[in-house]
């Protein structure tokens, strides 16, 4: 069995990463074709920058030696953030998030869960009346 190269609207990632912005943008769905066309805030500015830093750190020396952390949950996942680590804060702590190119043209904070999955225990100890009763298995 052979990898299937990735492909996002029939580009590869090379072509996505040597395409002009503005090409790009087209290929993207209407909601963050809008965004992106209406531009960027100063947070994802800065975001952006700092990945532009990572990457050519990353190309000259062959390992990122700093580490991105960002606020900015509404940025959209651009094809030059491949291959990084963004830790993106989730109201708590800031979450680790490695960027694989089937991420492109999605928001950084879908990555970043917000709400811990809860798994409720057994009642027993300190229960409420109504829950007390444990039926026998």
């Amino acid at each position: 069995m052979s990898s299937r190269e990735f492909k996002y609207r029939g580009y590869t990632l090379q072509e996505l990463l040597n395409m002009p912005i503005d090409e790009f943008i087209k290929l993207l769905p209407s909601r963050q074709r809008r965004s992106l066309l209406r531009g960027l805030t100063p947070e994802q500015k800065k975001l952006l920058e700092k990945v532009r830093k990572a990457k050519k750190m990353l190309e000259t020396t062959g390992k990122v030696k700093m580490t991105i952390r960002t606020y900015c949950r509404d940025m959209i996942i651009l094809p030059e953030m491949v291959g990084l680590v963004i830790h993106v804060y989730n109201g708590k702590e800031f979450v680790p998030v490695k960027i694989v190119p089937e991420m492109i043209g999605h928001y950084l904070g879908e990555f970043a869960l917000t709400t811990a999955i809860v798994k409720h225990g057994a009642p027993g100890l300190k229960a409420t009346r109504s829950s007390m009763y444990v039926p026998l298995k």
